[in-house]
């Protein structure tokens, strides 16, 4: 009888298990805590829509590492900053931001996987609440900390003063525990088929471009991640109780969004502090390259009253009865529309009024709404698949900010469009004033498909 002995691979003995420590919120919690968090962010930052094939590509890679992630299985999700800052961060209970200048920066796919995965374990280890918990041991009387329980203890921790929104103290990981997302970032890195090297690579190429420079872009990025000393050596001593393997080389999908993300503009840190002390930093503020920038593959809204085809990646506010704004997520700021076209009934004061006395009667209405909305030229006649209606440029003000906080000039394309019943239908295309070039083309593709019903 052959008798064969198997050998118990030693990476299987060597893996980094997640430490453990003080920490008084339960798992519930620590999810509550991270949702409750990250809806912040999405109001303080310019986070991008998850339409965007950016962000779309970052959480399916992002998926592939917390696949191998150890310990409880918290519900990540992923996602990407409009700024052009080196970094990244993770929530407690899950959620992982990384800024879009940190894509930029990665020179492979094993760099940019080093980064997530590190983020990955800092969520793994409870760094976030192990830290908030000992502020708390630290200066709540033993009398009540043995009562901090259940849903009291997010209620003491806000009554302290804790969070972990941007900025947050708790965000800035210490030396050990940036020494413990190395290591257990190693081991999710090396079991997702990427070279955990590349981890200790981008994080020494960073020191060293700041050590060559004043680099503020970087500056944060190290400041939130500092290097527990020898970085590289740990990594390695870790890999080397790894059995070898062959890594994966650079993805397809790497190497299309590294095009996309390359010719993007995402805000400075500087241009975003500007908006948020005016008060508007949009879920996903618009710039070229998010999903603002129409897909030439179409959709088909059938309204009650009309149809149309719109771009795939924008969506419809809106239903088959009511008024319908059609318009990329990252172009809805604070309730206004800065890209995209919003779609309405007008019933005109006077029974029985024609088409141009119809048309100014509704120019009438939305200036007054407007005040500052000024006509450009004349109404034009514009036919649109066999009906006959107006067209009339608007210039106004759009919701969208510069760096400096001041409003640009917006273009609003009018066109009306008589109805049997005497009312009339109307669209109006917005989009800034700069981009207006760019986004006609597909403004006019709309109209075209546009048939009344």
């Amino acid at each position: 009888m052959l008798v064969v002995f198997l050998a118990t691979s030693p990476c299987l003995e060597a893996r980094v298990e997640p430490t453990h420590g003080f920490d008084l919120f339960s798992q519930d919690e620590e999810i509550q805590l991270g949702k409750q968090n990250a809806a912040q962010v999405m109001q303080q930052m310019p986070v991008l829509p998850d339409s965007d094939p950016v962000v779309q590509y970052v959480q399916r890679l992002g998926a592939r590492l917390a696949e191998r992630a150890p310990g409880y299985k918290w519900p990540y999700n992923f996602h990407v900053v409009n700024v052009k800052d080196i970094n990244a961060f993770a929530l407690p209970g899950g959620p992982v931001f990384v800024n879009l200048g940190t894509i930029q920066a990665a020179d492979n796919e094993a760099q940019l996987a080093g980064v997530m995965s590190h983020e990955i374990s800092h969520v793994v280890q409870r760094h976030g609440t192990r830290a908030a918990s000992k502020q708390m041991g630290a200066q709540l009387p033993i009398a009540i900390l043995g009562g901090v329980m259940g849903n009291s203890t997010l209620a003491k921790a806000a009554e302290m003063g804790i969070s972990f929104g941007v900025g947050s103290y708790f965000l800035k990981n210490s030396r050990q525990s940036e020494s413990e997302a190395d290591l257990l970032g190693t081991d999710i890195m090396y079991d997702s088929g990427y070279e955990p090297q590349q981890m200790a690579v981008f994080f020494a190429k960073l020191e060293k471009q700041m050590g060559a420079s004043a680099n503020s872009m970087i500056n944060q990025f190290l400041s939130d991640h500092p290097n527990p000393g020898n970085r590289a050596e740990a990594v390695n001593a870790e890999v080397k109780t790894l059995m070898p393997r062959t890594y994966l080389p650079d993805s397809a999908d790497f190497k299309d969004i590294k095009t996309r993300v390359t010719g993007m503009t995402p805000l400075t840190s500087e241009q975003v502090a500007a908006m948020q002390k005016q008060g508007s930093v949009p879920n996903g503020v618009v710039q070229p390259g998010s999903d603002v920038t129409p897909s030439p593959n179409l959709k088909v809204f059938t309204h009650n009253e009309y149809q149309i085809s719109y771009p795939e990646n924008w969506q419809v506010f809106g239903d088959q009865s009511s008024n319908v704004t059609i318009a990329p997520r990252g172009g809805v700021s604070q309730n206004a529309v800065a890209y995209g076209l919003m779609i309405a009934n007008y019933q005109p004061e006077t029974s029985g009024t024609n088409l141009d006395n119809a048309t100014n009667e509704l120019l009438a209405t939305i200036k007054q709404s407007n005040p500052e909305m000024k006509q450009i030229g004349r109404a034009e006649v514009i036919r649109v698949n066999g009906v006959s209606g107006k067209s009339v440029d608007l210039i106004g003000t759009s919701p969208i900010k510069d760096a400096q906080g001041k409003a640009v000039a917006e273009r609003d394309w009018l066109v009306t469009l008589p109805r049997r019943d005497g009312t009339l239908l109307y669209l109006i295309f917005i989009c800034p004033d700069k981009d207006f070039g760019s986004m006609r083309p597909a403004f006019e593709a709309m109209l075209r498909s546009t048939q009344l019903r």
